[in-house]
């Protein structure tokens, strides 16, 4: 939880798995957050179980998950120029982003990445900072101007 809080940016698919199950079997699905949300605010809003878990324990504020992605890669694209291989690749990133909310290495040398080469060939494309562009990524999906 230490991590959720502090260190958004940080958290690795397999612990994003690992919480979820543990807050699934203390009955706290992200079904049953969505709805408490709901109920208690009386609206509807796609956050992810890393927002609820921030804004109960910080306040951070409960920003669409969507939202969060599109703004930092806004704020990514805005960096620096690009080149138009990198642009359509960090687009890929970002759309993998609003699906399993953690990509990081490991994620890279799956589908939907493996079929074009994994972290090896992305890496390439990113002139071997692909690290550094990820982790880029999760700092703006949870800086304050998110």
């Amino acid at each position: 939880m230490t991590l959720v809080v502090q260190r958004p940016r940080d958290l690795t698919r397999a612990q994003l798995r690992e919480l979820r199950l543990e807050l699934d079997t203390l009955g706290y699905s992200e079904a049953n957050l969505r709805r408490a949300w709901q109920d208690a605010k009386n609206e509807e809003i796609a956050a992810s179980i890393i927002g609820f878990v921030r804004q109960a324990a910080i306040g951070d504020a409960l920003i669409p998950f969507e939202d969060r992605v599109q703004g930092a890669m806004k704020r990514i694209l805005a960096k620096r120029a690009w080149k138009e291989p990198q642009r359509k690749w960090l687009k890929r990133i970002a759309e993998q982003i609003e699906r399993e909310i953690v990509v990081d290495r490991a994620s890279l040398d799956h589908e939907p990445f493996q079929a074009h080469g994994g972290y090896r060939r992305l890496n390439k494309v990113f002139d071997g900072q692909l690290e550094a562009v990820l982790s880029d990524f999760s700092e703006e999906l949870w800086s304050k101007t998110a």
